[in-house]
């Protein structure tokens, strides 16, 4: 049997074998003894519905995102024989792992957060307890106007994340929260084209309505990639779609992902931690069960 190769996005590769194992033996009893609930989940997979509200405004690459990036724990390349393979990357990174964290985090600041740049900056206490209200809040809608949480002396995510990079990353979460967000039952089960194709078109349903979509990347059962990305526009073609995407580990500009209409496939460009090629896609943080 091939080894797989290891990746930095692979949530499980950083936690210690006997976890590993003892997770993996309860997930397999879990299935067995609740197959009729799994097989019921999967069927309501197909049927997810796109949000019916439209949001104030559309989401924003230079307002909305994270000024600092999910460090990767490997680095990758092509050895002498072309195969990709990887490496520790040194010095060890101090925040990795965290890239569903720093989605879900810009997800809520966009739904739940309001900046107002005319207002004093605050003491760290205040922006600690702010920071802490707005990844308590549901990502999965938006708080009314009036009960937004209010950031003050700022005008925007990216420049409060550049100031106040250390105190977010303490207050958003830890690694933990990427490796048991709860959609990830669904990564388990096969992904048919019918499906993707179904997917691209939620998700343009999705844009359309100001929203700014929080999806799962993976290869399952292939440890290649299992990443969260933000998708929030859309260019489209005759035959294909391309989705413009915030990703927490290139945090300095958009890249794209290309739905083939044809192929009714996902394609993510190769970058610094994925050789490039075919992901599956599904939504998460929009559901009760995602």
């Amino acid at each position: 049997m091939t080894k797989p190769e290891r990746n930095p996005n692979d949530e499980t590769r950083r936690l210690p074998l006997s976890f590993v194992l003892r997770h993996l033996l309860f997930f397999r009893s879990f299935v067995i003894r609740h197959w009729s609930f799994l097989l019921l989940a999967c069927a309501l997979c197909g049927c997810s519905t796109p949000s019916e509200t439209v949001g104030p405004r559309h989401f924003d690459f230079q307002e909305d995102t994270l000024a600092f990036a999910n460090e990767l724990t490997w680095e990758y390349q092509y050895d002498e024989e072309g195969k990709w393979t990887t490496r520790w990357r040194e010095p060890k990174p101090q925040y990795a792992q965290h890239c569903f964290v720093l989605a879900r985090s810009a997800r809520q600041f966009f739904l739940n957060a309001r900046f107002d740049p005319q207002q004093p900056v605050a003491d760290e206490a205040t922006y600690e307890r702010l920071i802490r209200r707005v990844v308590s809040s549901t990502p999965r809608h938006s708080l009314p106007e009036p009960r937004k949480i209010v950031i003050p002396g700022y005008s925007r995510l990216r420049d409060f994340s550049q100031a106040q990079e250390k105190l977010l990353k303490a207050e958003c979460g830890g690694a933990w929260q990427s490796y048991f967000q709860f959609g990830h039952w669904r990564m388990i089960f096969p992904f048919s084209r019918r499906e993707q194709e179904r997917m691209a078109k939620q998700i343009l349903m999705e844009l359309r309505k100001n929203q700014a979509v929080v999806v799962h990347l993976v290869r399952f059962p292939q440890l290649t990639i299992n990443h969260a990305v933000i998708l929030f526009d859309a260019q489209e073609s005759s035959d294909a779609i391309q989705f413009i995407t915030y990703d927490p580990n290139q945090p300095q500009q958009p890249i794209t992902i290309t739905y083939e209409r044809g192929a009714r496939t996902f394609f993510l460009p190769a970058n610094l931690y994925f050789p490039g090629g075919r992901v599956d896609v599904y939504e998460v943080y929009h559901r009760w069960n995602y």
